[in-house]
């Protein structure tokens, strides 16, 4: 080899090659380190959308009963729903108020309702004790203060290109007593779509390894948890 060829690969293939082999290393080492960055980043999306779920699911279920299954049908709940809301005027423990709150009652002729004790309470009666039920929209009430909320996105697995949440309801035998359930799933299949595919079969095989679903579930129809979500 002439001293001409040597000083070229020492000064300037060498170098390349090591460089190349360096960055090659640090790409395989941050590659999962992003995968899980990323993950964790999508993961807290999803999460709030499956707890969003969750909430119009059991503000559902105390006006018709039951859980639905149908996320268009949550949607039209929420956007056409009304939801019972008790006001509580006046305390129990404030004996006086609540003698004068009987007196009141014992004065009129017939049983008084929550709604006569307000329009006293309207036309100067402070010393009120009574509760009245009232119904106002869903979507007055429901994530009203959230101006990340958006009910049209609802049904769909953020990330995955169009993938619908999967839903299930039951009424199921739970120590014989007849139980309404849910469960709500976003496989990591769809919410990880586009991020290393062989990380994510490897997360799902993590997943099936300790028994747990291969993803983000909240509720469960086959094991009730109290409507809890699988990342609590």
């Amino acid at each position: 080899m002439n001293e001409t060829l040597k000083k070229v690969l020492t000064w300037f293939v060498l170098p390349v090659i090591i460089a190349l082999l360096v960055y090659a290393l640090v790409a395989s080492i941050m590659k999962p380190v992003n995968f899980n960055k990323e993950r964790d980043a999508r993961k807290a999306v999803a999460i709030q959308q499956l707890k969003d779920i969750r909430t119009l699911e059991v503000a559902y279920k105390t006006v018709t009963g039951h859980f639905t299954a149908d996320l268009d049908s949550l949607k039209d709940f929420y956007l056409k729903g009304q939801m019972p809301i008790i006001m509580q005027v006046g305390s129990a423990d404030d004996s006086l108020a609540w003698a004068h709150t009987e007196a009141v009652k014992k004065a009129f002729k017939g049983k008084m309702t929550g709604m006569d004790l307000f329009k006293l309470y309207q036309a100067g009666d402070k010393n009120l004790v009574f509760s009245v039920e009232n119904k106002i929209p869903v979507k007055d009430t429901l994530f009203a203060s959230r101006k990340d909320f958006d009910i049209s996105k609802i049904k769909y697995i953020p990330y995955s290109d169009g993938d619908e949440v999967i839903m299930d309801a039951v009424v199921k035998m739970v120590s014989g007593v007849q139980v309404p359930l849910f469960e709500a799933k976003m496989p990591y299949k769809s919410l990880l779509k586009g991020m290393d595919n062989q990380l994510r079969i490897n997360l799902d095989a993590e997943q099936r390894d300790m028994n747990r679903y291969e993803g983000l579930q909240v509720g469960s129809v086959s094991a009730p948890n109290n409507n809890a979500g699988n990342w609590e």
